[in-house]
């Protein structure tokens, strides 16, 4: 998760963007190593469902705001390409 503030202060949401998506792969990855050491009886079933839970709900919050910052950027561009109204 540490992807998120080395994005932010990035200076696009272009690039922001892309340290979300790594982001959320990171909680993908989490999950992954969850099932690893659910297998390998390193943690009981009530562990792994609450950090996967917990996993799960951070990638669905990342994907939401990669959603916002598209959308929001997409409208800066349609307000920018429109021409002011002239008197």
């Amino acid at each position: 998760m540490g992807n998120i503030p080395e994005g932010f202060v990035r200076r696009s949401n272009r690039e922001f963007i892309q340290f979300l998506f790594i982001s959320v792969s990171s909680a993908a990855e989490l999950q992954s190593h969850m099932y690893a050491a659910l297998d390998q009886h390193d943690v009981t079933k009530d562990i792994f469902d609450g950090i996967y839970q917990q996993a799960d709900k951070t990638g669905k919050m990342i994907s939401g705001l990669i959603t916002y910052l598209r959308k929001n950027e997409e409208r800066y561009k349609q307000n920018k390409l429109k021409k002011p109204d002239q008197p």
